[in-house]
C-alpha cells in the first residue's frame, strides 16, 4: 500500500465512491449497494490461485490430524466463528476440528470489546489455550491488514511451526507479509467509507465458505454432491436425509427414515448397502 503522511494508505479506508447517501431515496440506497456487492465475486475469483494453495496446505496437515483455526476481531472474527461453528452440524466432523478465535471472546460475538484488537499478545495467548500444534493450521482474518492481535497470532504461529495464511483486503500489508499464503481481495472503498463489514466482510464470508467447503469434501465429508455426514438436529435435516436413502437406495420414505435414524447419518445407512441403480 502506498504511504500517506508517514502511515499506510489502505483502500478499506478510502471515500466512497458514493456521497450525500442520507439524501437517497430507499430505492436508491439499495441499489447502489447492490451494484457495489455484485463486485465482491470477481475480486474473490481473482484471488483463486491464493486461495487453491493455502487449501492445498491445509489439507496437507489435516490428513495428519492437524486442526484449522482462524483468528480475527470484530466482524472478521464473528465470521470466522461463524464458519467454523457451521462445520460439525453441516458435516459432521468433530468439534474442534475448525475452531474461530475472536479478540474479547464471546463476550465479543454480540458486543464490541473495547480495544480488544489491540494486543498483538493476545491472538497467540488466546490460541495457545488450544495446545496448538506443528501440524495446526491459522488464518488470521483482517480486512485492514493491520490488526494487531491478528498479526501477533499469525507471527507467533509461524515461528512455533504452524502454518499460517491471512485474509484481507488491503495489498502488501503486515498481516499477509507475516504469513505463509496470503489472501488479498481487493474489492475497493465501501458504500459507506470504512465500514469493512459491507464488500470486505462479504469477501471474507466467500472465502471462508470456499475454504472450509473445499476441505471438507477432500477430507471425505460429502458424497456426490451431498452431506452425507450431516448431524440431524431437527426435523428438515432428518426429512433431508431421508430423501437422500431413497434416493441412493430407492426405499419408501418410512423404511428410508428408520434406516437414517438407526443409523445416525445418512452415511452410516449407506454403509454396506450399495446405490440404487
Amino acid at each position: 500500500m502506498a504511504r500517506t503522511s508517514g502511515k499506510l494508505s489502505r483502500i478499506t479506508e478510502q471515500p466512497s465512491h458514493y456521497d450525500h447517501l442520507e439524501q437517497m431515496s430507499v430505492g436508491e440506497l439499495l441499489k447502489h449497494i447492490n451494484e457495489e456487492d455484485a463486485l465482491v465475486a470477481d475480486a474473490v475469483g481473482k484471488a483463486n490461485p491464493q486461495i487453491e494453495a493455502l487449501v492445498e496446505a491445509i489439507e496437507t496437515r489435516m490428513k495428519r490430524g492437524g486442526r484449522l483455526f482462524y483468528v480475527g476481531a470484530g466482524t472478521s472474527g464473528r465470521l470466522g466463528v461463524l464458519d467454523a461453528s457451521e462445520l460439525p452440524p453441516t458435516f459432521g466432523v468433530p468439534e474442534g476440528w475448525v475452531t474461530g478465535i475472536i479478540a474479547g471472546g464471546d463476550e465479543a460475538l454480540r458486543h464490541a470489546v473495547e480495544k480488544a484488537e489491540d494486543s498483538p499478545e493476545q491472538g497467540w495467548n488466546d490460541l495457545q489455550a488450544f495446545h496448538p500444534t506443528a501440524d495446526d493450521s491459522v488464518i488470521g482474518i483482517a480486512a485492514s491488514g493491520t490488526t494487531p492481535y491478528v498479526i501477533g497470532a499469525i507471527r507467533q504461529a509461524h515461528q512455533n511451526g504452524l502454518l499460517t495464511g491471512c485474509i484481507t483486503s488491503n495489498p502488501n500489508t503486515p498481516l499477509a507479509e507475516a504469513s505463509d499464503f496470503p489472501i488479498e481481495i481487493i474489492v475497493g472503498p465501501e458504500f459507506v467509507t470504512g465500514s469493512s463489514r459491507m464488500k470486505s466482510g462479504t469477501a471474507q464470508k466467500m472465502v471462508l465458505n470456499m475454504i472450509s467447503t473445499t476441505l471438507m469434501i477432500r477430507m471425505g465429508r460429502v458424497h456426490g454432491n451431498r452431506m452425507v455426514k450431516m448431524q440431524l438436529t431437527n426435523a428438515k435435516l432428518v426429512d433431508r436425509g431421508t430423501r437422500m436413502l431413497q434416493d441412493y437406495l430407492g426405499l419408501d420414505y418410512d423404511e428410508a427414515q428408520q434406516r437414517l435414524l438407526d443409523a445416525g447419518s445418512v452415511a452410516g445407512a449407506l454403509k454396506g448397502k450399495g446405490r440404487k441403480h
